[in-house]
Formats: C-alpha cells, sequence, structure tokens
C-alpha cells in the first residue's frame, strides 16, 4: 500500500530540532496522534537511532510541536508539545519544550497564522503553550512579510549565527504543578532507597525540575555528558531522586506512575562556580559564570541545558534558601550566567517574595531558529 504523507515543516529552535504540524492537517481525534507522531520519529527503535524516521536518537531531536491559530484573547497561536520516545512508542504532553518554543513564531509567520506588515522588521508572537497554560511572547526580526533568519546572534551548542529570537515567560511559576514551590519548601529532604537522604529543591517554573548538589553525588558540576553516560550508577541515581521528586511535587503518586512520565520533572545538579571547558574545548573560566548546572532529559545527560529547565534554574537562584540559590557566590543584578556543558547561558529572572511567599514574574532568554526544509513527513505506511 501507498504511504500518506502529512504536510510537515522540519525546524531547529535553540539546541532541538522537531517536526511541525499544522493541528488541522492531524486528524480531530487527539488519541491518533500518538501513533503519528512515533512513526514519524522512527520510534521504537531497539537500536536508539531512530534511522526509520526523522528523530536524532536523543532526546533533544525526538520531537513534534503541534500548531493552530487561538481563539484567547491573550495569544496569536496555541501551541502543543510532544516528547517522543526512543526505544519506545511513549509520548509525553507533560511539559513544554524551551528551544522548540523559539521556532514555533517564525513558523507562524511563515505559514500566514499570524500576518505581518511588508515593511515590519520586528514583530511579536502570543503563544499560548497548552501543556502548562502558560504564555510565552517570542520576538523575531522580519523582513517583507517572513520571519528573518540571518543575524549575528551565537548560541551555545548550535554552530554558526542567527536573528536572535527573544523570548519572554509570563508568569513562568506552576508551569507543571501550578505552584512554584510544589511542596510549600525552598528545600526538601528526599529518601533515596540504596542511598540515603539527599536535599532537594523542587521548583516549577518553565517545566518542574528537582535541583540537587553536585557534591552530594561525588561530583563536581564541571562533568561533561560522556562522562556522566559512562556512569550508570549516577544515571540511576539521578533518575530515582526525579522519580521521588515528581512524588514530592505531586506530579505522580507513586513509583511506577513517575516512571512513566519521563518529561517532567527534570532533574539536575547544581554546584558553585569553577573552571571548566565546553563541548568544543573552549575554557569556561569560574569568573565568567555564576553558577554551574547540568540536566538529565528524558533519562540522557542533556549537551547543553533544556531551556525551560534553565528558566527553572535562574528562578530557583532568586529564591533564597534553595540549594541553587546557595551556590552563588553573589546575587546577579540582572542576567544569570549558567555554566553548562556546550558553554554559557544567559536567562533573566524575577521573582519577588511577599507575606513569606515567592512570585515568578517573568523569564526570558536569547535563541536562534532555522527552517529547514518544509513538505509532507511519511509516518506509516498503508
Amino acid at each position: 500500500m501507498r504511504q500518506r504523507g502529512i504536510p510537515a515543516v522540519f525546524m531547529r529552535g535553540g539546541t532541538s530540532k522537531a517536526i511541525i504540524f499544522h493541528q488541522s492537517d492531524l486528524p480531530a481525534d487527539r488519541a491518533a496522534w500518538d501513533a503519528i507522531f512515533a512513526a514519524a520519529m522512527g520510534s521504537p527503535d531497539p537500536y536508539g537511532r531512530q534511522l526509520n524516521g526523522m528523530g536524532g536518537g536523543v532526546s533533544s531531536l525526538s520531537k513534534v510541536c503541534v500548531i493552530a491559530k487561538s481563539a484567547r484573547e491573550d495569544a496569536d497561536i496555541d501551541y502543543t508539545f510532544a516528547q517522543i520516545g526512543i526505544k519506545d512508542t511513549r509520548v509525553d504532553y507533560k511539559g513544554n519544550c524551551g528551544n522548540m518554543s523559539s521556532a514555533v513564531g517564525p513558523f507562524a509567520v511563515d505559514e500566514g497564522i499570524v500576518p505581518v506588515a511588508a515593511d515590519a522588521t520586528q514583530t511579536t508572537v502570543r503563544i499560548f503553550n497548552t501543556n502548562t497554560g502558560k504564555i510565552i511572547h517570542s520576538t523575531f526580526a522580519v523582513q517583507d512579510g517572513a520571519a528573518r533568519y540571518d543575524g549575528d546572534c551565537v548560541i551555545p551548542g548550535v554552530g554558526g549565527s542567527g536573528s536572535a529570537i527573544r523570548l519572554d515567560f509570563v508568569n513562568p511559576g506552576g508551569a507543571t504543578t501550578g505552584k512554584l514551590l510544589p511542596s510549600g519548601n525552598v528545600r526538601d529532604v528526599l529518601e533515596i532507597e540504596g542511598f540515603g537522604s539527599i536535599e532537594a529543591s523542587l521548583v516549577d517554573a518553565g517545566n518542574a525540575t528537582v535541583f540537587v548538589r553536585a557534591a552530594d553525588l561525588g561530583l563536581s558540576g564541571t562533568e561533561m555528558p560522556e562522562a556522566l553516560e559512562a556512569r550508570p550508577d549516577i544515571l540511576a541515581l539521578l533518575d530515582a531522586i526525579r522519580v521521588q521528586g515528581s512524588i514530592r511535587m505531586g506530579i505522580a503518586d507513586s513509583v511506577e506512575a513517575a516512571r512513566k512520565i519521563r518529561t517532567v520533572p527534570y532533574v539536575g545538579f547544581v554546584a558553585a562556580p569553577a573552571d571548566g571547558v565546553s563541548l568544543t574545548g573552549e575554557a569556561v573560566p569560574s569568573s565568567a559564570v555564576d553558577l554551574l548546572g547540568r540536566v538529565i532529559s528524558n533519562g540522557q545527560p542533556h549537551r547543553a541545558l533544556p531551556l525551560t529547565a534553565s528558566l527553572c534554574l535562574a528562578v530557583a537562584a532568586r529564591i533564597g534558601g534553595t540549594i541553587v540559590a546557595d551556590c552563588l557566590t553573589a546575587a546577579p543584578a540582572d542576567r544569570i550566567r549558567i555554566g553548562m556543558p556546550s558553554g554559557i547561558l544567559e536567562v533573566d529572572a524575577i521573582v519577588s517574595q511577599t507575606g513569606g511567599i515567592w512570585t515568578a514574574h517573568s523569564g526570558a532568554y536569547l535563541r536562534t531558529a532555522r527552517r529547514l526544509f518544509d513538505g509532507k513527513v511519511y509516518p506509516a505506511v498503508g
């Protein structure tokens, strides 16, 4: 039987890539989406490479975005994100992808969902992320009514440069759980079977994330992805921490349920500034960063940082008493500079405390994106 193609666009957003669909090109019954997305990515693949689809064998390259014109007064488009399993067919809609959030605004302009005047040089697309129920403002350059992709903005983890895209997350607290501090505490103690007690800060901004100290894991905070991949004991420990954090945050009600939800919470470890190197071998001196961060995404050490986790980390750094805040040698006046495997990521975060209650007002960072190709994707035979 002939394969049936579905119109799609393939884009890079930040340090991720995804297939982007118009919602109108997908079945009205969303229960049919999972099989389409998994097949389009080439999942399940027991070899972990997704050679039979568009995926790239790592979590940052196994993603789908679905875009539709929004009926909301405060948004121009609705954006649904799906994280696709690699060795299984699991499709997770629990969280958002900050990197791919940078691609959907330009997509909406190029596809005519959000019209732009021919003489405009900049536009802002208001995005409603259906996964988290949050609003994101994407501001970027345009020319002749279309998005501009050329520019001099360089982001860690991506070769070359591109046009800067500023993402402003409006009131990002509680994106996953409804609460900035889901447990009500700036620190919690988690009991990990076979390990013992460990302090953690459970913060939910952009996406829920569990933060622990690198030193409590016997690590320095400068570890590269390959070094972590060579330590299955550390990856297993971090996943056990993630599972217990998920239960404490109220995301899952049991260990079994938490293991099935892979996208959130993220789990990461932090440390005070120290000299290190990036994946390109470039020196990252301690004087150039405010803290170090490493994050596990869908069971894999991220080669940069998931941007929603980075936003969450920056927010946590502004909340007094968290493990993240304790890593700062001084409170940065503006952007927080995070040392991570691909270099240095700068994130803005505005947080306040009133009557003992912490509130995250906004978070922002710069990304680049690029439209790679469009046409039809063939997710299945028949």
